[in-house]
């Protein structure tokens, strides 16, 4: 093992847990501490004020600068009070990061140069000027067009991270369009509110607000920090380009749900430690399947906030794991061969009156509501099935996507046996009969110390990319490192949309003299059939699936750059057109900053895979090739003739090979440099990732294999990167 090498693991296996103790045992006192929630307006704020705000919040009514006066000077004295001496806006840009600047409070009390103040207006709550030139675009503004703006977004509550007051906001550009990921999904969130409740009223009047609900599961590796910095690839890249399978990884299923190795239990108790301090509810923690894979889950939340928590809790992992000698790793495929990790979004419907929209009811009105529902995602996702995945598609997630256990890259809807029969029966009645659930069945287990296990009414389905799970939908397609407003703000359009004209054909049968129950009943049975090629309750890795969904016109495309194209598609304009979410200029934009992202991920990859090729990997070859060439010499100069051949047999048979491999990588490395630059003189972004996926990453693989088969020829001691045997066991 290299010198460098057995350092870096040397000291990995040196690390000790950092021992985190909470400043109480009760998670309730000190839970929220951090966020200016209901508890800290109570406080800071008069009940006038308040009512104000949450009237703006709930109800949409204007904010004005006064009132933001009056919330700006409380959140200032809560803020302060907690050690904070800066502020800033706090958006999501074109990246799937978070972007901050931070700002002091201080101003001159009077004129420049005399005493100073703390000072937090109003209009410094409400709005902001960061330089928009330096974020991605698309093209909305030039390089010399600098001015953009962030407006707070009073939906989500400020928090104190470190000395600064933390301000969620959205980022526009100076002539108004969106330039971040937020204001897009508040868009597609009030779109699915006014569509979801004028709905529910055909069912119940009294219903006045549909909130739509994301609960992520977070999925990430954990590597030692030491071995992290001796991998290249992944300093830069998140992942690993190269690297053979270890003798064991995942082939046992010993890691899934085993117990948690004693640093990173003790990383896990950090971090929930800190994300209660946030008003973080989480929830859920376990090994995953992979090594080195684990997982955190939050307890349900309205979408936007959950979203923002997610981006927060995502900042805290990062930090906490240096404290604990770790590096996070959020991308989709850090390693070949094993898990990668996704975000399943677990999404549903919920009305203020406490009716969860995906839930099966008690009565035959109840359950047609819900059916109705049911059947109204159903189709959305069937005539948005590629922008759905448009959503959820990077340059990272396509190595994940269909690879261990993750869902294929088509996207289909698993309902389970008992829904999926109660469709065909509604598909094939004739009359608007009731319709009944079984209760949950019970599964006697013949232990006389075991409980009855109740069954739940559906089955899960790991190959489904969009899952119902008994009361939400679980969208198990997004990537571990995305941002989930992408994929939530394309879903919540989506069914806006067909709720939308779910309506209008039902009031269409109704003005016609149909009673309401006839009509819904009709528009259901003939979304049932239109809908049918949505639902798969198979195996989604199978060959015969990609065949059937094909035949079935669902989107079967795995390139990214293609499948990016769905946003600007016709269908989805005229989606987010209607519904006021995007315009056709703003998302001809993102698809210009999507595709460049692309070009620019595999591009990183693309240099750093060739220097590592060409100047660690075939030196440390070359290297060990001398030595048995030497070896050959020594040998023939000892023994006889005929016991020396035999003897260099050996050497010259690994010598040859490794020259072969060697001669390979040279080659492709040199053919990847050309076909680079190739592409990198393309003029249109669409066409450069086109180039880029078709012309430069398919030599990826070519190199990758011959520098792993060098791995296994090579003397260990000369190798210097980390090998997977050394990345992937934590102790």
């Amino acid at each position: 093992m290299s010198s460098l090498r057995f350092k870096a693991v040397e000291e990995a296996f040196k690390k000790k847990a950092v021992v985190v103790s909470a400043p109480s045992q009760f998670t309730s006192d000190y839970y929220g501490k951090f966020v200016f929630n209901k508890v800290a307006m109570a406080k800071y704020l008069s009940k006038d004020t308040i009512k104000s705000l949450n009237n703006v919040i709930d109800k949409g009514a204007t904010l004005d600068i006064a009132l933001a006066s009056q919330v700006a000077a409380g959140m200032k004295l809560w803020a302060t009070e907690l050690g904070a001496t800066h502020y800033t806006h706090w958006f999501q840009p074109l990246t799937d990061g978070t972007a901050e600047k931070h700002d002091s409070f201080i101003d001159y009390a009077g004129a420049p140069g005399e005493a100073i103040i703390e000072d937090f207006s109003g209009k410094l709550l409400a709005q902001q000027e960061p330089d928009a030139s330096s974020f991605p675009n698309g093209g909305i503004r030039s390089t010399f067009e600098a001015r953009g703006y962030t407006a707070w977004d009073p939906s989500s509550p400020a928090f104190v991270m470190d000395d600064a007051l933390v301000i969620p906001t959205i980022f526009i550009s100076y002539t108004g369009e969106s330039l971040d990921l937020k204001a897009p999904l508040l868009k597609a969130l009030g779109a699915v509110d006014k569509a979801a409740v004028a709905v529910c009223q055909m069912f119940d009047p009294s219903v006045k607000k549909v909130v739509a609900y994301l609960g992520w599961e977070q999925e990430y590796f954990l590597v030692d920090e030491g071995l992290y910095a001796t991998r290249p690839d992944l300093l830069l890249t998140g992942r690993t380009l190269m690297g053979h399978d270890s003798a064991k990884n995942q082939q046992l299923d010993d890691h899934y749900f085993g117990s948690v190795p004693t640093r990173v239990a003790a990383y896990m108790k950090d971090i929930e430690f800190e994300a209660y301090k946030y008003g973080i509810p989480a929830k859920t923690r376990h090994n995953e399947v992979a090594p080195n894979q684990f997982e955190l889950a939050p307890i349900f939340g309205e979408c936007n906030l959950a979203v923002d928590q997610n981006l927060l809790m995502m900042s805290i992992m990062k930090k906490v794991a240096r404290r604990h000698g770790f590096r996070l790793l959020l991308h989709e495929k850090p390693f070949a061969g094993i898990n990668g990790s996704g975000k399943h979004n677990n999404w549903s419907l919920g009305t203020d009156t406490g009716v969860g929209l995906f839930t099966p009811g008690k009565t035959p009105e109840e359950n047609l509501q819900f059916v109705t529902f049911l059947v109204n995602a159903l189709m959305a996702v069937y005539k948005h099935n590629a922008l759905l995945k448009a959503s959820i598609m990077t340059a990272q997630n396509a190595h994940r996507l269909g690879a261990n256990e993750a869902p294929p890259a088509i996207v289909s809807a698993f309902l389970g046996t008992q829904l999926t029969a109660v469709l065909n029966k509604l598909e094939n009645s004739t009359s608007d009969e009731a319709i009944i659930f079984d209760e949950k069945k019970k599964l006697h287990l013949g232990i006389p110390h075991i409980p009855e296990v109740f069954l739940d009414n559906t089955d899960r389905n790991r190959t489904s990319p969009f899952a119902f799970t008994g009361n939400r939908f679980e969208f198990r397609a997004v990537g571990s490192s995305a941002n989930c407003s992408s994929a939530m703000a394309a879903l919540n359009s989506a069914v806006a949309a067909q709720l939308f004209e779910f309506k209008a054909e039902v009031d269409t049968k109704m003005a016609a003299g149909a009673s309401k129950e006839k009509a819904i009943f009709e528009v259901i049975k003939s979304y049932i059939k239109a809908s049918k090629a949505i639902r798969f309750d198979g195996n989604g890795y199978s060959e015969e699936w990609k065949v059937e969904a094909a035949k079935r016109g669902l989107d079967c495309e795995t390139s990214v750059p293609k499948i990016i194209e769905a946003y600007t598609s016709a269908s989805s304009v005229e989606l987010f057109g209607k519904l006021g979410v995007l315009s056709e200029k703003e998302l001809h934009a993102r698809n210009e900053v999507k595709w460049e992202t692309y070009v620019k991920k595999i591009q990183i990859e693309a240099r750093v895979l060739g220097d590592l090729a060409i100047n660690h990997i075939i030196p440390v070859a070359t290297r060990y090739q001398s030595l048995l060439l030497d070896n050959v010499y020594k040998t023939k100069a000892v023994f006889s003739t005929a016991k020396a051949d035999k003897i260099s047999l050996m050497d010259m048979t690994l010598i040859e090979e490794i020259s072969e491999h060697v001669s390979i990588i040279k080659k492709t490395v040199e053919d990847l440099v050309v076909a680079r630059k190739v592409a990198n003189v393309i003029e249109h972004e669409d066409a450069k990732a086109n180039a880029y996926h078709d012309s430069v990453l398919p030599y990826f693989d070519v190199i990758r294999y011959h520098i792993d088969k060098l791995e296994l020829i090579v003397d260990d001691e000369m190798w210097t990167l980390p090998k997977y045997r050394e990345l992937l066991f934590i102790r």
